[in-house]
C-alpha cells in the first residue's frame, strides 16, 4: 500500500518575463517542499503568460527554458514536479502543442501530455480567446503509474470541462487527477470550484489543481484558487486569490474507502 503524502498546487501570477516567472516558480516549489510536499504542480503558462503572437514567436525558447527548469528544479528539491502547459513546436506545422511535463526527483521524465481541448471562446465580458490560432491538440491520454504517489492522470485547464476525459483517465487507473490551469476570472468565479469537485466526485479521485491568479497583461485576468480536492469532493486546501500554495494530504486509504462506499466506477453501464 502506498503511504499518505502531501501534494502542492502552486499559484502564480506569470507574465511575459520568462526569467522572473521561473524565479517565482522556483521559490514557491521550495516553500512547498519545505512544508513536506512530495508532489508539486505548477500552473498552466507558468513560464510565460503573454500575448499569443509573442508566445508563438518565443516558443522554442520557452520550451527549452521550461524543460531545463523542470529537470533542474525537480533535482534540486528532490520532488516529483509537473509543469504545464508550455508551448512545444508541433511537427510539420507552425503551431505548438500545449505541453505538460512530469519530472521525477532525479530529473527523469515520467510523462508528457499534450492538451486535448483548445480554448476557443467568446465570453460575455468581451474577451475572446482562440487557442487554436497557435496550438494544435494532442491525441493521447496519459496516466503515469508511480509506486510512491499512485496513478497520476494528466490534463490541462480547459480539459476540465470535458468529463469524458476524466472518466477515461479513471478507467485507465488514475487515482490522482492533475489539472494545471490558467482559468479566466470571468468563468472561474462560477465554474472552477464546482467543476473540480465534480471531477473528483464522479471519478472518486483526488484532484490537484494549480492555478494562475491576478492580472497578467491588459484584459487578461485569471481566477486563482488553486485547490486540492479529495475523492468525496471536499476541498482540502484553497490558495485564495494571491500567489501561494494549496497543500493537502493524498491518502490512499481514504481513496480506497470512498471507492468501497461508492463503487461508481464498477457500476458504469456506458
Amino acid at each position: 500500500m502506498i503511504e499518505s503524502y502531501l501534494a502542492a498546487a502552486i499559484q502564480m501570477t506569470s507574465t511575459a518575463d520568462i526569467e522572473a516567472n521561473l524565479d517565482q516558480a522556483y521559490a514557491l516549489i521550495g516553500i512547498a517542499v519545505r512544508r513536506g510536499a512530495r508532489l508539486v504542480s505548477l500552473p498552466e503558462n507558468f513560464a510565460f503568460l503573454g500575448l499569443e503572437a509573442e508566445k508563438l514567436a518565443l516558443a522554442p525558447r520557452i520550451a527549452e527554458m521550461s524543460e531545463k527548469f523542470l529537470v533542474s528544479a525537480a533535482r534540486d528539491w528532490a520532488v516529483t514536479l509537473l509543469g504545464g502547459g508550455y508551448p512545444v513546436l508541433a511537427e510539420q506545422t507552425a503551431k505548438c502543442y500545449n505541453t505538460a511535463l512530469l519530472v521525477g526527483p532525479e530529473g527523469q521524465e515520467l510523462g508528457r501530455y499534450r492538451k486535448l481541448h483548445l480554448f476557443d471562446v467568446n465570453l460575455p465580458d468581451g474577451n475572446t480567446y482562440h487557442e487554436s490560432d497557435s496550438i494544435v491538440p494532442g491525441k493521447d491520454l496519459v496516466v503515469v503509474r508511480s509506486d510512491t504517489l499512485g496513478n497520476l492522470g494528466l490534463s490541462v485547464c480547459y480539459d476540465l470541462r470535458f468529463p469524458e476525459l476524466y472518466r477515461a483517465l479513471s478507467a485507465a487507473g488514475a487515482e490522482v487527477l492533475l489539472v494545471p490551469s490558467a482559468f479566466t476570472a470571468f468563468t472561474g468565479k462560477d465554474h472552477w470550484r464546482v467543476l473540480l469537485q465534480a471531477r473528483a466526485i464522479e471519478n472518486t479521485c483526488y484532484v490537484i489543481a494549480a492555478a494562475q491568479t491576478g492580472e497578467h497583461y491588459p484584459r487578461r485576468q485569471t481566477y486563482g484558487h488553486a485547490m486540492i480536492v479529495d475523492p468525496w469532493g471536499n476541498v482540502l486546501s484553497d490558495a485564495g486569490d494571491t500567489t501561494g500554495i494549496a497543500i493537502g494530504e493524498i491518502n490512499p486509504m481514504r481513496l480506497e474507502a470512498v471507492r468501497r462506499q461508492l463503487p461508481v466506477l464498477q457500476h458504469r453501464q456506458l
